[in-house]
């Protein structure tokens, strides 16, 4: 079993926290094998099995615990003695009021560490927020990143074929345990029905699946593009659908409660203010997109760019898109004090779109690191400015 350091790291030091610790990403991307290393770990620090409560909410055998106050009964019945107990709620937001528990536990009694997981972010973050105003602290899981996508499969890391099949068919874990591609797609679709019927259709109440699929197909096909509303409207009409704005919107927005996508905005990076207007899309996996994907071959050079995006996220940085007084750059990631620039391309093949990628730093006169990342193996580092070969990025420090 992968070991999910990057996310165990982060998460150790709130084990015995009297804080609410929630992990949080789509379906399938491993937030249950993360508890289960938690408790694995808790295990190798003498911490006795009937201290631990486990309950997955997605299996049978614990569809009567979803009535919360026979959850709440439940738990409290474990609680014997004063030391620490360690309580594991996964996928949660099956639970209707689930909240009012995680809240009750927490007021009621002063030796229990509380873990979440839930598949809606809009949801968790809203009621959460609400009940436990600040009590609590979130953890984004992403799906596999490349570093542990070869670490899984034990493949080399190095070999293109290796990274291109990561970009196509994407970081669901299980994913990796098909080589068929047609195996692959069914998997991959059935994810994402799971998606749409749970966590869009049955909770947030919009039902037109079709028009779902094909909202997300326009994203898909034009990730990492500035993002129209006029356009996506029209590009539906020509599909035969008349959708308003505020339909559109709420579509999108269901989209990303979904965690299927992701928004990012703009930063004005000499103005020092985030923009509200003219963002941009990326898709949390690349292997939904691919079963999305009305072109059927691999756009590389927006792929890449959502790989990176992706990766920033997994790191735990802040992203945004930065502009400039004369055009953009590809994304901005800040952590507390750090910031970055990155500028991607698939590869930089002549003096012209050296120019370009390594230009677009020109307006910027901070001195925080600047990076283009490209499939190139020669270094074009110039000027301060850091060139670095993709997948060597991808595979290197990754705190």
């Amino acid at each position: 079993m992968l070991k999910r350091e990057i996310y165990l790291s982060r998460i150790r030091g709130f084990y015995d926290s009297d804080l609410v610790k929630i992990l949080v990403g789509i379906r399938r991307c491993g937030k249950s094998v993360i508890l289960t290393q938690i408790m694995e770990e808790l295990k190798e620090k003498n911490v006795d099995d009937s201290h631990i409560i486990y309950i997955n909410f997605e299996f049978i055998e614990n569809e009567e615990l979803q009535d919360y106050k026979k959850l709440n009964k439940y738990i409290k019945d474990q609680i014997k003695d004063n030391k620490i107990y360690y309580v594991f709620l996964d996928e949660v937001q099956n639970v209707d009021k689930f909240e009012k528990v995680v809240n009750s536990l927490r007021a009621s009694l002063k030796n229990i560490s509380i873990f979440i997981t839930g598949s809606n972010s809009k949801l968790l973050s809203e009621e959460i927020s609400t009940v436990l105003s600040g009590r609590y602290v979130s953890f984004n899981i992403n799906p596999l990143n490349y570093k542990e996508y070869v670490e899984l499969t034990n493949k080399d890391p190095k070999d293109e074929s290796v990274f291109w099949d990561f970009v196509q068919w994407g970081g669901l874990p299980n994913r990796t345990q098909f080589t068929d591609e047609n195996n692959i797609k069914d998997y991959l679709h059935s994810v994402f029905d799971s998606i749409i019927l749970r966590d869009v259709v049955s909770r947030l109440g919009l039902k037109d699946v079709v028009l779902f699929n094909l909202i997300l197909q326009y994203i898909v096909d034009t990730t990492g593009r500035e993002f129209s509303a006029k356009n996506v409207i029209n590009f539906l009409k020509n599909e035969g659908r008349d959708v308003s704005t505020i339909t559109l919107y709420n579509y999108l927005d269901a989209l990303c409660k979904a965690l299927i996508i992701k928004k990012i905005y703009r930063y004005d990076i000499h103005g020092k203010a985030i923009l509200k207007t003219l963002n941009k899309y990326y898709v949390t996996d690349l292997g939904i997109a691919q079963i999305k994907n009305n072109n059927f071959e691999i756009n590389k050079p927006f792929a890449l760019e959502n790989v990176v995006f992706n990766e920033l996220i997994t790191r735990g940085y802040d992203v945004y898109i930065g502009k400039t007084r004369k055009g953009e750059i590809d994304f901005i990631a800040t952590k507390t004090k750090e910031k970055l620039y990155f500028q991607v391309a698939y590869y930089l093949k002549d003096e012209k779109v050296l120019e370009r990628e390594f230009g677009a730093f020109k307006d910027i006169d901070d001195n925080y690191p600047k990076y283009v990342l490209s499939m190139d193996k020669c270094d074009f580092s110039q000027n301060g400015i850091i060139h670095k070969n993709l997948i060597d990025w991808l595979l290197g420090n990754q705190k």
